[in-house]
């Protein structure tokens, strides 16, 4: 293989309650990153809406 067939373009923005956007590449809406449940416990973080963890989206990926 000469050429890779995929680099990755991503930026990401965090807020202060542990919430995150992905930006990747060429598609025009983030990806929402958050807290849930006891990840949310742990960080003892009340976000105000909750949302799935970077750890939920590797293992529905893993899984699919």
């Amino acid at each position: 293989m000469d050429k890779p067939i995929e680099i990755s373009n991503i930026r990401i923005e965090q807020d202060k309650d542990k919430s995150r956007r992905a930006y990747i590449a060429d598609f025009k809406e983030p990806i929402h990153y958050g807290v849930h449940g006891g990840v949310k416990d742990f960080y003892q973080v009340s976000p105000e809406v909750e949302q799935p963890s970077t750890l939920d989206h590797i293992v529905a990926a893993a899984g699919g």
